[in-house]
């Protein structure tokens, strides 16, 4: 599947703007460009951000707060960032999720 750089290089740029410490969803980050309804767009193009430089990409989950399954140092490094892990082993949504206004 062959992405658009500028669309790639929005939704990078969103996820850039996630503040240490704090997490986002793959929703929140698809309503910040405009494009609500394609949150497995932003999925897609944060499994591939390494093609385009180092982006916080592991401050990305989906809205329950579980993180990626095959994103093996996620955890590790939002738990270097302070961020704290329910029992399920989701994010504590009510304390971390980063309140983004457009």
């Amino acid at each position: 599947m062959k992405l658009d750089d500028r669309l790639v290089y929005e939704i990078l740029s969103a996820v850039e703007e996630i503040p240490y410490g704090h997490v986002a969803t793959y929703g929140q980050i698809a309503k910040l460009i405009g494009r609500e309804r394609n949150s497995r767009l932003v999925g897609k193009v944060l499994s591939m951000s390494k093609l385009y430089g180092e982006y916080p990409c592991h401050r990305v989950v989906n809205h329950a707060g579980r993180p990626a399954p095959h994103f093996y140092d996620q955890v590790d490094r939002l738990r270097e960032e302070g961020v704290k892990f329910l029992p399920n082993g989701c994010v504590d949504m009510k304390t971390y999720l980063w309140n983004a206004e457009k």
